[in-house]
């Protein structure tokens, strides 16, 4: 049998405390669906994120700066959210979904011109208080997630 060195409490301490510190020097991860079901998610075109998951119960709907804290993150109940489908009629292919917060309304959209020749995406979050729109955050263009399309809520009023 071999002999096992000392154990030294001192090194023992170290090695806690390093791995604390290694913990709390790690980024932390912000607007991310995790196992969550990714519904729509684009990077905008002055840097920032817009998401929205599907939770089961929730649909949660966040914005601002990708491995930041969301500057809004907002989780609402799935009976709350609404949806709007493209009916198969048309030029422009459109799917939205609304996240009411009190006043406001993300309405968060996707769209395409199918008989144009470029088919380029439309893609953002408008933001309304009162029915009125107050802004539209456009998204970059690139790297755009779209799975609201056949999404189970209701329609959207």
């Amino acid at each position: 049998m071999k002999n096992k060195a000392p154990y030294k409490p001192a090194q023992h301490r170290l090695l806690i405390i390093a791995v604390v510190v290694a913990a709390l020097c790690a980024p932390t991860v912000y607007a991310d669906c995790g196992k969550n079901k990714i519904l729509f998610s684009c990077p905008t075109i002055k840097g920032k994120k817009i998401e929205v998951c599907d939770s089961g119960k929730t649909i949660d709907y966040s914005f601002g700066k990708a491995q930041k804290k969301p500057e809004i993150a907002i989780k609402i109940p799935r009976e709350k959210a609404s949806t709007f489908q493209w009916a198969g009629i048309g030029r422009y292919e459109s799917y939205a979904i609304d996240i009411p917060n009190g006043k406001a309304t993300y309405n968060v959209f996707w769209g395409v011109d199918r008989l144009s020749d470029e088919h380029a995406v439309e893609a953002g979050v408008n933001v309304l208080i009162d029915q009125k729109l107050m802004t539209t955050v456009k998204c970059s263009g690139e790297n755009i997630v779209n799975n609201i399309q056949g999404l189970d809520l209701k329609a959207t009023e």
